[in-house]
């Protein structure tokens, strides 16, 4: 049995540890106790270091139903997102999760099948109807009418790789320079014959990669553009290089659309018997962690996602302590890596 008044250890079976419990413990008030858990600026250093250290004695956990009438807020963030079984769309919700947990956010998520206004209302309408403070809609591909989706959210958000130009609060890593930054290293190289594996059409990035490759060829005056589409998939990458090697088989340097379809090139490359880079050299997109590791090592485009998911919540945060949407895109750039399979004409 405890002394009357003493307080139980932490662990200690049958009683819960209150919000008065540990105001006893760090004697100090429990509106105190409640100013600390808020993160109220009202409160000396020294008093909020021994209301945490209570905290963390008597394993308090704060009740965040609680917390949420006195601040008006849930602490808890919304993730919508299209593609989440591919590497680029998981990169942003992953690391933009992890930058919002580092902020003290609960976060709740909702993947949507198809990239339609209809789609992502359901799923917008759905968090919202769970009170969350904000949202982080990640649409890859481009939705068909994203002034409606937009419309149709009430609290903060931020929409992450849309396209550049958009009128909304946004978050993106610029895709066409990408796409420049990977056909100019070639042309630099002395390859004229480039052609290109784009990805798949609707998708913004894809697109925009394709942009940027569009843009060096013709500033270098090479304008007789060869590409095919694929589908992100490797499988999709191997199918359109045999397709290139059969219609047009001079080419000498692929700049392709993902690391993962560039991979599905190179295979393709050596089943017919031309060496990568002695006889085309490639360029992929997004610097998979495989990419190092592929033979050879695999010339790249980095999209630096964990500062994509820095600025992000970054963005999303400031709209949610200004109560407002403040309409901003920010550009985050990529950067080229070269490895060995690329090599001079």
């Amino acid at each position: 049995m405890t002394r009357s008044g003493a307080i139980p250890a932490k662990g200690a079976v049958g009683k819960k540890s209150t919000l008065h419990d540990v105001a006893r413990r760090a004697n100090v008030s429990y509106q105190t106790v409640s100013r600390v858990i808020n993160d109220h600026p009202n409160v000396a250093s020294d008093t909020r270091i021994r209301v945490e250290a209570a905290i963390r004695e008597l394993g308090y956990i704060p009740n965040r139903a609680a917390q949420s009438l006195v601040t008006s807020r849930s602490s808890t963030i919304g993730i919508v997102s299209y593609g989440i079984e591919l590497y680029g769309p998981l990169q942003m919700v992953s690391n933009t999760e992890h930058a919002l947990k580092s902020r003290g956010y609960d976060l709740i998520f909702s993947s949507v099948d198809h990239a339609t206004t209809n789609d992502f209302q359901k799923q917008i309408e759905r968090l919202q109807g769970q009170l969350v403070d904000g949202l982080v809609v990640v649409t890859p591909a481009q939705v068909d009418d994203l002034r409606v989706m937009v419309n149709h959210i009430t609290v903060p958000y931020v929409v992450v790789d849309v396209q550049l130009g958009s009128q909304y609060p946004t978050v993106c890593i610029d895709q066409k320079m990408g796409g420049r930054l990977a056909t100019e290293h070639l042309i630099e190289l002395g390859h004229s014959r480039i052609a290109a594996i784009a990805g798949p059409q609707g998708w913004s990035g894809a697109e925009q990669r394709h942009q940027g490759f569009t843009e060096a060829m013709v500033a270098a005056g090479l304008d007789d553009l060869v590409f095919v589409h694929g589908d992100w998939t490797a499988a999709s990458g191997y199918d359109a290089t045999v397709t290139l090697l059969k219609d047009r088989p001079d080419f000498s340097a692929l700049m392709v659309g993902n690391d993962q379809m560039a991979m599905g090139a190179m295979a393709a490359l050596r089943d017919a018997g031309l060496s990568v880079p002695e006889d085309v050299s490639i360029v992929g997109f997004d610097d998979v962690p495989e990419a190092p590791y592929m033979a050879p090592p695999l010339t790249t485009v980095r999209q630096d996602f964990r500062q994509l998911g820095v600025t992000s919540a970054e963005a999303l945060l400031k709209q949610i302590e200004a109560k407002s949407n403040v309409v901003e895109q920010r550009l985050i750039q990529p950067e080229l890596v070269v490895r060995g399979s690329t090599a001079p004409l």
